[in-house]
């Protein structure tokens, strides 16, 4: 797939192509696919690749406080960097604050025992080779970047558009391509100047950087002397205008002199590129109102111990970065989806077993749910005894949040069964869990009294799901979803229609339908000899197979055509054999041996499937 890329974008002829990824090991597909990018590489010309050299002792890009303990330049393998154009450390230095501001043109190990041009450099060269009039490099090794602007400044094109060919590979003429990763799974991703209410991809780092080495605009600095004499004299300025003035002329007087200076700090930078650190305005700031920086601490702490029990780690990080926290937990009517879990005859258990005991059993079944909902992206609202109510698309958006709920019920089935076999052994109780979900609008954000409030959801969506929850065991199902999440996952899960219900307190009958575990072999499974009608949805071509055995998530086929390929997605409908009413459901293929297929069941229209089996194994079939 890279090598396509570059054939693609090398066919618009670019300047340069630098690649922000590391092959530093063989392929796990064996040498033939190595060979296969190490020529697309050679046949390009032009490609850089990026190296990750390592050396004994801290590392010069490592962060401070940090450091490495081995020695590896971390080069491409001969096979893949051999026909290269260079191959270059991509470190950027980053600041004691953890943002990256600094390019280099060498990369020099704290030991010097490693060198090695850097890659900005690296595609500095190869561009000035192909004639681009470039502005010499700098003397310093170290250069100051010069953003042109936030993230997505420079042009992005997703790299599965140029891998279809959707991208005309004039696009590319005579342009400086890079190819990275952007999304923050990569860890690839740093805080800039320029990306104060997110992060920037290393590639467009390097980018940034690159533009800054070609057009010779480094940003200068001015020297830490000047910066630090600055500093103390505003300082004592600051710490004047307290001691002689009252608080709020102090006030008024230390924000002039931050406004002055930070208009001049802004000038140079804007006009002659010059960097002043303008850190002698916040120290006067500080001087004067410093418990307000302690309440400020104070007030966070206590926010994040209220908040802490409702957001997973993550989530409260983002939180509390947020800088409009009211936007983001403040009550708004949003779509949320909501899911109700509750252990079935957990009263009956609590009658049986001492207090001590069911404290232990809820704090460590509570504990493994809650696990599963912040791991799955969602919101814990409250406990009510043995229930979790949870809520997805909350307080950030999410467009997975209904498939992430389900996946959260799924894996309380799992769970719960494994808690269920511990607590037979340890207290001779058996336990299930039955999961109710549904998706819609709803009041979200921080609630309450003026004393006491939480972050919660209120309104009709809240109430369907709570009482999808309380009909699992009237449905011998464990999850039961509404119409409306069933929308949004009827594709990624296999499910079962229940028909319609009116819930207490609707007077409109819901659709609702029943998740089955993806595992169809975990199943009960019964035989099954009839003849079928088959239906290919894509196509509605129509062919006439036999059964082979049947279970509540899937069925086994004989006589399906050899072009029905695993993945489609067909309907189909059984009459006879040992049926007392006709099966009819939609599925999608999920395995093939000869003209056999296995049928994964996406939704059954009735209850006739687990009617048949149920009564099968009753009959010792």
């Amino acid at each position: 797939m890279h090598g396509t890329v570059i054939d693609r974008i090398s066919a618009g002829r670019p300047l340069a192509i630098a690649i922000d990824m590391l092959f530093d090991t063989k392929s796990s597909r064996g040498p033939r696919d190595d060979k296969a990018l190490g020529a697309a590489v050679a046949r390009a010309g032009n490609v850089v690749l990026g190296a990750m050299p390592i050396s004994e002792g801290q590392d010069l890009y490592a962060a401070p406080g940090t450091g490495y303990r081995l020695s590896d330049p971390n080069l491409p393998i001969l096979a893949i960097r051999s026909g290269a154009a260079a191959y270059a450390a991509v470190q950027l230095p980053r600041d004691s604050d953890g943002h990256v501001r600094r390019g280099t043109t060498m990369f020099v190990a704290r030991d010097a025992t490693l060198t090695m041009p850097t890659f900005d450099a690296a595609i500095y060269g190869v561009v000035a080779r192909a004639g681009f009039p470039a502005a010499p490099l700098p003397s310093s090794r170290t250069f100051i970047i010069n953003f042109r602007g936030r993230p997505k400044t420079f042009t992005w094109i997703p790299y599965s558009q140029v891998l279809r060919g959707e991208v005309e590979p004039k696009t590319f003429s005579g342009k400086i391509v890079l190819i990275g990763p952007t999304a923050d799974i990569f860890h690839d991703v740093f805080p800039t100047p320029f990306s104060r209410n997110g992060l920037m991809p290393g590639v467009e780092l390097h980018a940034n950087a690159i533009e800054t080495l070609l057009s010779g605009n480094a940003i200068r600095e001015i020297p830490q002397w000047a910066s630090t004499l600055l500093a103390v004299v505003v300082a004592l300025i600051g710490a004047l205008l307290v001691v002689r003035l009252r608080a709020l002329r102090a006030f008024f007087a230390a924000l002039g002199l931050w406004l002055a200076l930070a208009l001049a700090v802004v000038w140079v930078f804007a006009l002659l590129d010059v960097w002043l650190r303008s850190v002698a305005f916040t120290v006067a700031v500080v001087l004067g109102y410093g418990a307000t920086v302690v309440e400020h601490f104070v007030r966070e702490q206590r926010e994040k111990r209220r908040l802490s029990r409702f957001f997973s780690a993550d989530v409260l990080r983002a939180v509390l970065r947020d800088k409009d926290e009211r936007k983001s937990l403040g009550a708004s009517r949003r779509l949320v989806t909501v899911l109700f879990s509750d252990l079935r005859g957990f009263t009956s258990i609590s009658e049986k077993l001492p207090p001590e005991q069911i404290v232990e059993m809820l704090r460590e079944y509570l504990t493994e749910m809650t696990e599963i909902v912040f791991k799955n992206g969602g919101t814990v609202d409250k406990y009510i005894g043995d229930c979790v109510m949870a809520l997805y698309n909350v307080p950030f958006e999410d467009p997975e949040h209904a498939i992430r709920a389900v996946r959260t019920g799924l894996e309380f089935q799992e769970s719960t069964l494994a808690a269920a076999e511990r607590w037979q052994a340890k207290y001779g109780v058996s336990i299930r869990n039955g999961v109710g979900i549904n998706t819609g609008e709803a009041i979200v954000g921080t609630l309450g009294s003026q004393k006491i409030f939480q972050y919660t959801a209120i309104g009709d969506t809240v109430n369907l799901a709570a009482r999808l929850e309380s009909i699992t065991k009237d449905y011998h199902a464990s999850i039961i979803i509404s119409e409306s999440t069933y929308e949004y996952v009827k594709d990624k899960f296999p499910t079962r229609g229940l028909g319609e219900v009116t819930v207490k307190g609707k007077s409109v009958p819901v659709k609702i339908f029943a998740v089955l575990p993806p595992d169809i072999r975990k199943y009960p499974r019964a035989a099954l000899d009839a003849g079928a009608a088959l239906t290919n949805a894509a196509t509605g071509q129509i062919c006439q197979v036999r059964t082979r055995d049947i279970s509540e998530g899937g069925l086994a086929l004989a006589g399906v055509p050899a072009d029905w390929t695993i993945g489609s997605k067909v309907e189909i409908k059984i009459d006879g054999g040992d049926l007392l009413k006709p099966i009819i459901a939609e599925g999608t293929i999920a395995w093939r041996r000869g003209d056999d297929a296995g049928i994964n069941f996406t939704q059954v229209e009735s209850d006739s499937v687990t009617e048949y089996v149920a009564g099968r194994g009753r009959k010792g079939v």
